[in-house]
């Protein structure tokens, strides 16, 4: 494979229009590729079948974190310090080598830490946003997402659609107005919860789930009206359940595997699965650190990691099931080190067994190898062009269309 950017991205750097260590602090960014690039190998027939595909069809994630991380994640206060001080490096160039259309960022998010070490304040999830969207402000690489034709006009100029996204809705306390402001900021999609519970509902990493609450009931009306797209990725799973059928609009889990595989809270059950698919919506396969591992292959790679992937479509059909890779340009497993409370890793990772930790993820590392990797993996592995096209984005598109209209 020949490693090229995208002629439309011209250099930028996140926030040059300002000057480090004056307007800003200074801080050791680890470098994208830190871990090596990793290419599946394909001879020179599936070489030309996955230029062809990307070329056609709109390729997006529906859950990543493009941004660079320090190249120190296991000094605490080094890590801690760069998260307090509330600016995000979207890692411009790093995307412009990745095969994507479209990204949906989810910021911070679990680790935004700039005025609480307890997270997610109202506050601070503005100024994580606003930040960001100052800097997207100052280049014209990354576009802005608020319709699905912004998809479309992206990738027809050779561009990378951006979309803002909130994971938890913990932010929004008990206003249900606030939707209606994330939405009017650009926020396009929105979790129920994080692994914790709120008002909503209860989260993942729970022993008790009560299911939606009816504040809960109501964020869901107000989310569908708006146009807001929903995802259940870290809910218990029956607040997961009752929001997938409270809502009269489709929704995702834009970041899961299957319990089927490996029986762990964040991994998505049967009955969610199936009634996620009965609603016309989408599971988004995510490949963060020894999450979507499996007991025939106790190496977390890209082969545990479809491995989920094919459960679920075998299950509910390729109609709806896409990716949400949740990866991010540093040191992933050294973050989840640094912050497994916050991210609730100790509560929701375990699966009874031991396996291999391993210390990055090969072929999906950041959202750049596994933008490569993907599709050569389809390929290598005899899917077709149509099926493909439905995975790497024209599922999702479906979904946006009916949501976001």
């Amino acid at each position: 494979m020949e490693l090229k950017q995208k002629e439309a991205y011209k250099g930028y750097r996140a926030y040059s229009y300002l000057t480090e260590g004056a307007d800003y602090p200074k801080f050791d960014w680890a470098d994208w590729d830190w871990a090596g690039r990793h290419v599946i190998e394909l001879d020179a027939a599936q070489e030309a079948r996955v230029e062809k595909l990307l070329k056609e069809n709109v390729y997006l994630s529906l859950h990543d974190h493009p941004t660079l991380f320090p190249r120190r994640v296991d000094n605490l206060d080094d890590i801690y310090n760069v998260m307090r001080n509330g600016r995000e490096m979207t890692a411009y160039e790093a995307l412009a080598y990745s095969n994507l259309d479209c990204v949906f960022d989810n910021q911070l998010d679990g680790v935004n830490i700039i005025s609480s070490p307890g997270g997610w304040k109202w506050i601070d999830i503005v100024h994580d946003l606003g930040m960001r969207l100052c800097d997207i402000a100052h280049q014209d690489f990354l576009v802005h997402v608020r319709t699905v034709d912004d998809i479309f006009a992206a990738k027809k100029a050779g561009k990378i659609g951006w979309v803002a996204v909130v994971e938890g809705a913990q932010c929004i306390e008990n206003e249900v107005d606030r939707i209606d402001i994330l939405y009017g900021l650009g926020v396009r999609q929105l979790g129920v919860t994080y692994s914790e519970s709120n008002a909503l509902g209860s989260g993942c990493k729970e022993d008790n789930d009560g299911g939606l609450t009816q504040f809960g009931k109501k964020c869901v009306e107000r989310m569908n009206k708006v146009g807001m797209l929903i995802d259940v990725s870290h809910c218990g799973p029956k607040t997961a359940y009752d929001a997938v059928m409270h809502s009269s609009k489709p929704i995702i889990a834009s970041h899961v595997g299957a319990k089927g595989i490996w029986p762990t809270k964040r991994m998505a059950s049967d009955e969610l699965i199936r009634a996620v698919g009965e609603k016309n919506g989408v599971i988004g396969i995510e490949a963060a650190p020894h999450t979507t591992m499996s007991k025939t292959n106790m190496t977390h790679d890209i082969d545990s990691f479809m491995e989920h992937f094919e459960y679920v479509a075998n299950m509910i059909g390729i109609d709806h099931v896409g990716f949400g890779v949740d990866c991010l340009y540093g040191d992933h497993v050294g973050v989840h080190h640094a912050f497994a409370n916050a991210l609730s890793i100790a509560n929701t990772s375990k699966a009874g067994v031991s396996y291999n930790e391993v210390p990055y993820v090969k072929y999906l590392e950041n959202p750049t190898e596994s933008s490569w990797n993907i599709p050569r993996w389809l390929v290598k592995h005899g899917y077709s062009d149509e099926d493909i096209a439905k995975v790497l984005g024209g599922n999702a598109i479906r979904v946006l269309r009916e949501v976001w209209a």
